[in-house]
């Protein structure tokens, strides 16, 4: 294992490849690097006692100790400190901590490479173990390119014009593959050591060339980065630790990127590139009921904080709110807690957390975000706004003002009124707080995949059939089993 420092020492020999705003943009430019900040932090996190020990496991490959965030869970203890440690990391951060999909798709490939080997005898899931032994003794961090950019949204990958709107294989030789394509909403991308790319849905029997999976270095010959960043207002005086976060976003493109087939874990085996996507979004949700409980306590926290400082606190219609609010934390974790509670082993020995669980905590989570916004700005006011910029607080002329005329609770001090509703205003009245604001309900995919997904897996004729036994119309079989099967898709 190896700590912050190291890993940014790591990301410092990375060949230039990443361009924003039509330059050439160094992976430690201002702009971006408080998203590689974050990422140095899950590195620091894996050996700071107060964390517990969750942020780190024993490898089932090789018997050592290594971060949790390059560990494939071998049992239900596993998902549930996964989950843990995603909550903690985030409410530590204030945000997402940009490692889950890494070890999502990790887990994912774990599973589907090995059921690609017993039925074609491919060699794709040898390929991943090595990948993986790599993976944990340099303890390498990861993201996942999923999302194509995907073209017209009506055609498959094999109708579209440019069939380079899905990754795809290019040409197949005797040493790897080269690939073509490019994949969208790369979190983290430009500061990671590997990108690994999947497919982003089920396959035809007419779309081999896009039925492909492999990992390659960020700054790999081929791929460019075409980077978006955000981050928090920066501030002068008022330092806080919301402050010192950001991230980052690319579009990844693969020119003719060649692929050594060691690196390569599918290669035309279109069945189980459906598999692979749905799995990484099973793992992803999962991680989700850990990062988005702790999102969804940070805005709890900051309304709770801006009722007391406007002097509302009792207010029964606050306490009311809040009451709503708190809910939907608990639920979204304990929907978490259900997946893992209910998981299954795949052949592969990965286990596998139940399905409609997972999606059902991810969908309450992402509806459930704009509410959080709605109470905060509700009860924090109109300042968050209006509120004057950071310099007039400390003006000789202004400044005075200021202090007399921020005050409300007499309780709390002016100084911290104003710290309270700068973090108001960088979460919701800000460029971060937008961007955000869409993130948290589309990333790990949008609430109607979900509905989707959960409607599929689970068995509604089970529940006709409470109904219909409730009615009294004869049904087939026993209803008084409530287990399930899950991940039928599988």
């Amino acid at each position: 294992m190896i700590k912050g420092d190291q890993y940014k020492e790591r990301m410092a020999k990375l060949k230039p490849n990443v361009y924003m705003g039509g330059k050439l943009l160094d992976r430690f430019d201002p702009k971006v690097v408080r998203g590689m900040n974050v990422m140095g932090r899950t590195y620091d996190f894996a050996f700071d006692p107060e964390f517990g020990g969750v942020g780190t496991a024993t490898s089932h490959l090789t018997g050592e100790r290594i971060n949790r965030f390059t560990h494939i869970h071998q049992s239900a203890e596993d998902l549930f400190n996964k989950q843990k440690m995603t909550r903690l990391y985030c409410q530590e951060v204030g945000g997402c901590i940009q490692r889950c999909m890494g070890i999502d798709s990790m887990n994912a490939l774990s599973v589907a490479t090995y059921d690609a080997d017993q039925k074609y005898g491919t060699k794709y899931n040898q390929n991943f173990i090595n990948f993986m032994k790599r993976v944990q003794k340099e303890d390498l961090s990861a993201v996942c390119a999923q999302t194509d950019v995907k073209g017209n949204r009506i055609w498959r990958p094999h109708e579209q014009k440019d069939p380079d709107l899905y990754v795809r294989i290019v040409e197949k030789r005797p040493d790897g593959i080269v690939v073509s394509g490019a994949k969208a909403h790369n979190s983290c991308s430009i500061y990671v050591d590997e990108i690994i790319a999947i497919p982003t849905r089920n396959m035809t029997a007419e779309e081999n060339d896009w039925a492909v999976a492999f990992a390659v270095p960020a700054d790999w010959e081929g791929v460019t980065l075409i980077n978006a960043a955000y981050a928090p207002t920066a501030r002068k005086k008022l330092q806080a630790p919301f402050n010192e976060i950001g991230m980052s976003h690319s579009i990844t493109v693969f020119d003719n990127c060649f692929v050594p087939w060691e690196r390569v874990f599918l290669a035309g085996e279109t069945d189980i590139a459906g598999k692979l996507a749905l799995l990484f979004a099973l793992y992803h949700r999962h991680s989700y009921t850990g990062c988005k409980a702790a999102v969804s306590e940070i805005y709890t926290g900051a309304t709770a904080l801006a009722a007391e400082y406007n002097g509302i606190d009792k207010a029964q219609h606050v306490r009311h709110k809040l009451a709503d609010m708190i809910q939907v934390v608990d639920l979204i974790y304990a929907a978490g807690l259900a997946a893992g509670l209910n998981s299954k082993k795949a052949a592969s020995g990965t286990q596998i957390p139940d399905t409609n669980y997972c999606n059902a905590g991810r969908m309450l989570a992402g509806e459930a975000i704009y509410d959080e916004y709605e109470a905060l700005a509700a009860i924090a006011g109109g300042l968050v706004a209006t509120l004057p910029p950071e310099e007039d607080f400390y003006d000789p002329k202004t400044g005075p003002y200021l202090e007399k005329y921020i005050m409300r609770n007499p309780n709390v001090s002016a100084e911290d009124q104003h710290r309270a509703f700068r973090l108001f205003q960088d979460m919701m009245a800000s460029a971060w707080g937008g961007h955000k604001l869409v993130d948290y309900l589309h990333g790990g995919g949008s609430p109607v995949i979900e509905k989707v997904a959960i409607y599929r897996d689970h068995n509604i004729e089970h529940s006709k059939d409470i109904a219909k036994k409730l009615a009294g119309i004869p049904v087939k079989g026993s209803t008084k089993n409530i287990d399930r099967e899950s991940h039928a898709w599988l």
